[in-house]
């Protein structure tokens, strides 16, 4: 008796850098096994065709959840979106962590989270991944890389600090606050608009200006806590950025009111005591080459 298995395939076939792209998925790919990361099956690589064979999930990417298609209520709720921020969370820790060598996604963003049947988040999409050494954490990279809204400054300029790991929370916590917001932080329609507003346009939000349909007390909290803990994470100096574990942490806290408030983050540019000390881990650093 035959089972049918519904597969989703990627083609490659167009991949830059003599196939780059897919020796770096299949590579990192290979490796890895998480309920919050895609899982790869296999892969097909003839000539300038290649392939990647992945679980196909027919309820598509979180992004038509935050961002409705036609606006059709795709609303999922507070508590689903928060046990959706914390797979995600848990999934980036097995990256920079689990792994026997940390990986860099480089491209956290609502399209590149798969949601199967059950709504659990699985992280995909490892074209411009990282695989780094534990002991001389040194990324070498000669251009930008990620998609525009996620990227971390210090990705786009190394004038904002080292890329390390702490580039991933960045991506993450602007997908923390579109999900919170409901709305792009980023008009893809124009490379002039920058994701600058937005973030605080959901700090005012904490100060009181709510701007988003919230229902019960409960709802609220979960609003802030994900709003709070999205902009911890896309404080402008990597340091001033909570180490995964301590996302999982602020997340999985039951009561709102435990955690620590954030600065503006366009105004943490320069030195603040207070963020540094507040997360006092020390950061698994990884120094750039500069280019």
């Amino acid at each position: 008796m035959s089972t049918e298995i519904m597969v989703a395939v990627k083609i490659l076939n167009n991949s830059q850098g003599e196939g780059k792209e897919f020796i770096t998925e299949v590579e990192i790919m290979g490796k890895i096994h998480h309920i919050n990361v895609v899982r790869l099956l296999g892969f097909c690589a003839e000539g300038i065709h290649r392939a990647l064979v992945y679980n196909l999930f027919p309820i598509g990417s979180l992004q038509s959840y935050i961002f409705p298609p036609d606006n059709r209520n795709h609303f999922m709720g507070w508590e689903k979106l928060l046990q959706v921020s914390l797979g995600i969370a848990k999934g980036i820790e097995y990256l920079h962590e689990g792994c026997d060598h940390p990986i860099l996604h480089f491209d956290i963003n609502p399209h590149n989270v798969l949601l199967d049947d059950t709504f659990t988040p699985k992280i995909s999409d490892f074209g411009l991944a990282k695989l780094c050494s534990k002991n001389l954490s040194v990324v070498s990279m000669t251009a930008a890389r990620g998609t525009l809204g996620y990227m971390a400054p210090e990705v786009l300029s190394r004038n904002f600090g080292n890329v390390s790991l702490k580039s991933d929370i960045y991506s993450y916590g602007m997908l923390l606050l579109e999900m919170v917001g409901g709305r792009k932080n980023v008009d893809s329609s124009s490379t002039k608009d920058f994701h600058i507003l937005y973030p605080e346009w959901i700090h005012n939000l904490l100060d009181g200006h709510v701007h988003i349909q919230i229902g019960d007390g409960d709802d609220v909290k979960i609003a802030k806590k994900l709003a709070v803990v999205g902009l911890w994470c896309i404080q402008w100096k990597p340091m001033n950025r909570p180490s995964i574990k301590t996302v999982i942490q602020m997340l999985e806290t039951i009561d709102y009111n435990k955690l620590t408030f954030p600065p503006n983050p366009f105004h943490s540019t320069t030195s603040n005591a207070a963020s540094e000390s507040t997360f006092a881990r020390r950061p698994f650093q990884m120094e750039a080459i500069q280019e």
